[in-house]
């Protein structure tokens, strides 16, 4: 790397941890951008995911909407039993690091969490359980909670970029213009992060939400043929083989009890 694009690469850091920082200013003011935790639990069993399940929709979720988190979502593959993914916003990245102590001084969350909190190492609740810290986009910089339908279906999508430049680049083509062409297109986000702790790094992930399976596929449709899209994806510095290296796509439901 030449000194030139250590320099802009070293700025761009600076500016997205500024960027950080002073978020957190505006959300202690009550505004500012979200934050979320992104859980994936892994599981081996059917017990497990049993287990899982009534700790979730029994302790966890009651607990957070108590303390005012929320809405919580809950979602997994129709067909398998692992993983299990839960999305829990934070306005401040204050609450991110008490969640723990918020719920562990919480009497009803311990009782009704107790099988699952104090599961022993011959018979644990789950395998392990990973987490990713996102910030929000600033082309939609809070969350929300498109469809609430009972046969709802979503849609998380990671992107992966080959630098932290090109990362950088993917945000601001979704800021600039990529966000507004998916409503126009009838594309309803969940929401658009950026991943500042996790795995797969540097990377952007984003959720949609749908009435259906046929809704994703005619809003995708839709998509990939209009006019503005099309204008967009074909800018030179846009291009997807210079600014992703890898994308995920993961079909997803809600579970009985999710909030989302």
């Amino acid at each position: 790397m030449d000194r030139r694009a250590f320099l802009a690469m070293t700025g761009t850091t600076a500016a997205m941890l500024g960027g950080i920082e002073a978020s957190a200013q505006d959300d202690a003011a009550g505004g500012g951008r979200d934050y979320y935790e992104l859980k994936r639990y892994l599981l081996d069993t059917e017990e497990q995911r049993a287990g899982l399940d009534a700790f979730l929709a029994e302790a966890a979720l009651p607990a957070l909407e108590r303390h005012g988190f929320g809405p919580v979502g809950v979602f997994v593959d129709p067909d398998e039993i692992s993983p299990v993914y839960v999305l829990i916003r934070h306005k401040s990245l204050d609450t991110l690091t008490q969640l723990l102590h918020i719920l562990g001084g919480d009497a009803e969350f311990m009782e009704k969490g107790t099988a699952f909190l104090n599961a022993p190492a011959k018979t644990p609740a789950y395998a392990r359980m990973e987490s990713s810290l996102l910030y929000a986009f600033s082309g939609m910089p809070q969350m929300a909670r498109p469809t609430d339908v009972p046969g709802r279906v979503f849609q998380l999508r990671i992107y992966e970029s080959p630098t932290v430049l090109t990362g950088q680049t993917k945000i601001e083509m979704f800021n600039s213009a990529e966000i507004a062409i998916f409503h126009k297109c009838g594309m309803t986000p969940v929401f658009f992060g950026e991943a500042i702790v996790g795995d797969k790094l540097p990377n952007l992930t984003y959720m949609l939400g749908f009435e259906s399976r046929d809704a994703q596929n005619a809003a995708w449709k839709t998509f990939v043929q209009d006019p503005d899209w099309k204008e967009l994806s074909a800018r030179p510095e846009y291009a997807n083989d210079k600014i992703i290296s890898h994308i995920t796509n993961l079909n997803l439901v809600p579970t009985a009890y999710s909030q989302i």
